[in-house]
């Protein structure tokens, strides 16, 4: 069974190749993509069983995703299937500055926003040590907050570990609705991941980042409070408070997915030997992810490693 299970939407991710804008591309490069599988793909990859629970249509775009997340290593055994409904997609330009980079989604009605409680098997979702959720996953609907209302509460029951990644979409959901649903999980939570801007935005905290993570703890009891702070690395809060102890420099090939490979690293550390362990797994993953085309995390542990122990940066033969 999964050390770690993880629930939510994958979608089909379409980029014109480089730089292009989207109204001069003629061709577009195809990458499966969410958060929650690519916090599992991430896990997989590093060798700790993961598994993933989401709703797809019988459709082309759902067995690419599907078969790409096989293909890395992730039980999709409990993926439920339906013959009608759609898969999200996204259409993602790169950039270089001053242009930034920009998202359109096109995820309206998806399957996974019609999973019912019934269509989950909860006994496999509470055999895992962790069950983690992102913020995304409520943000698509009233039927998927109940539904993380209820993972909250099973997990909880069964003695397990309930991770959030706050992960905040302006295009989801409103802040204030945001903070109102995420308010009410947290002191259910055993390890919170969020960046220091929606700590602010979100839930008003802001100050140092050490205050910060005092404050959720403070506030909602939160065991485990894990705060990415961009170019300066991370910081969390547990029995005492650890930092980060190497931050790599990056040379940005594709944003997308960095934050769910660090947490995916982070919990591999912290499963494997402790919260430093953690933090610093997560930083040469979110680092790596950021270096390769695509949402997912398509790194090894030798290379982790490697990178943790070296500044080495040229071609390694």
């Amino acid at each position: 069974m999964p050390d770690v299970v993880t629930l939510g939407e994958a979608m089909v991710r379409l980029s014109p190749k480089g730089a292009l804008r989207l109204d001069q591309a003629r061709e577009l490069e195809v990458f499966p993509g969410g958060a929650e599988a690519n916090v599992a793909v991430a896990l997989a990859r590093l060798g700790m069983p993961a598994g993933w629970i989401s709703k797809l249509p019988d459709h082309p775009l759902s067995r690419l995703i599907v078969g790409e997340l096989r293909r890395h290593g992730v039980d999709t055994s409990r993926v439920v299937w339906t013959p009608e409904g759609r898969v999200g997609t996204y259409f993602f330009e790169r950039a270089v500055p001053p242009r930034p980079a920009r998202v359109w989604y096109d995820r309206k009605g998806s399957a996974v926003t019609t999973l019912e409680d019934a269509e989950v098997d909860w006994a496999y979702l509470t055999s895992s040590t962790v069950v983690l959720v992102s913020g995304i996953t409520p943000a698509l609907g009233p039927r998927l907050r109940e539904l993380t209302r209820r993972v909250v509460r099973e997990v909880r029951a069964a003695g397990k570990q309930f991770a959030l990644d706050v992960n905040y979409r302006a295009k989801l959901w409103s802040l204030q609705e945001a903070a109102g649903c995420l308010v009410e999980l947290l002191p259910s939570v055993s390890i919170l991941f969020c960046g220091r801007d929606d700590a602010d935005r979100v839930f008003g905290l802001a100050g140092e980042p050490e205050a910060v993570a005092r404050a959720f703890r403070e506030k909602f009891g939160i065991p485990t409070v894990v705060l990415t702070l961009g170019t300066d690395g991370s910081l969390a809060l547990a029995d005492r408070v650890y930092r980060q102890r190497r931050v790599p420099q990056v040379e940005m090939v594709d944003p997308l997915g960095a934050g769910d490979a660090f947490a995916a690293g982070f919990l591999y550390g912290y499963l494997t030997d402790g919260v430093q362990r953690g933090l610093d797994m997560g930083g040469v993953m979110g680092a790596l992810a950021c270096t390769i085309p695509g949402d997912f995390a398509v790194v090894t542990p030798a290379e982790a490693e490697e990178l943790l122990a070296s500044e080495a940066q040229e071609i390694q033969r």
